[in-house]
């Protein structure tokens, strides 16, 4: 039996990580094996690109060069970590995934992405993509205060009307993809955000057959 792949997405500040963590654990306590891991990231070869992409150094090549350097990072994630775990029967919980590059990267154009996205994903479409929605001055303001030990990383560091579309464009996907989409309002405490997370999970793929 396949595993369940659910990806988190929303703008900064908006909680993914932590929300990430919240449901994994959740999922532990119901015996659900599972693999927790991000983008652009989850293997070496992808955590380098992640450093160059999120260092801004990659910024010069523009939007349609980020997203070359995205699917590459994609593409090597999928098939050494996402696809075998799926294929054994794990869950994988995903900090970030194609949404991301499709509103970060839109000015690459659609035709790109999405050409792009086709190769470095193939059939590993997600099951569930939980978004996190907050009002994107929330979102910078909370991105702005949390504990770090590094400096705000190339895309934080962007004007709030960049945030603010980057929001809208997120809810336009959730609107045209609703089976897979779903939209959580993130402007609650941790612990409440994590319920309604939950929920979600629960009634579309635990009540809907998702337990194996």
């Amino acid at each position: 039996m396949l595993g369940k792949f659910i990806t988190f997405e929303g703008g900064e500040g908006t909680g993914k990580s932590t929300q990430v963590r919240a449901l994994a654990e959740r999922l532990a306590g119901h015996g659900l094996d599972h693999l927790v891991t991000r983008e652009p990231g989850g293997t070496p070869a992808a955590e380098a690109i992640r450093d160059l992409l999120l260092s801004g150094r990659a910024a010069r090549f523009g939007a349609e060069g980020e997203a070359y350097l995205f699917a590459a990072a994609r593409a090597d994630h999928v098939d050494a970590v996402i696809a075998p775990a799926l294929g054994a029967g794990r869950w994988v919980i995903c900090d970030r995934f194609i949404d991301s590059t499709r509103v970060y990267q839109a000015d690459a154009g659609e035709t790109l992405l999405r050409r792009l996205e086709a190769a470095a994903i193939g059939e590993h479409v997600p099951d569930l993509t939980i978004i996190l929605d907050l009002p994107a001055e929330l979102g910078v303001e909370r991105a702005a205060h949390r504990g770090r030990s590094a400096p705000p990383d190339r895309f934080e560091r962007d004007a709030l009307g960049i945030h603010a579309r980057r929001r809208a464009a997120f809810l336009a996907i959730a609107e045209a993809e609703p089976e897979r989409c779903a939209v959580v309002d993130a402007d609650a405490s941790a612990e409440e955000v994590a319920g309604r997370v939950y929920g979600v999970v629960e009634a579309r793929l635990l009540t809907a057959g998702g337990t194996p």
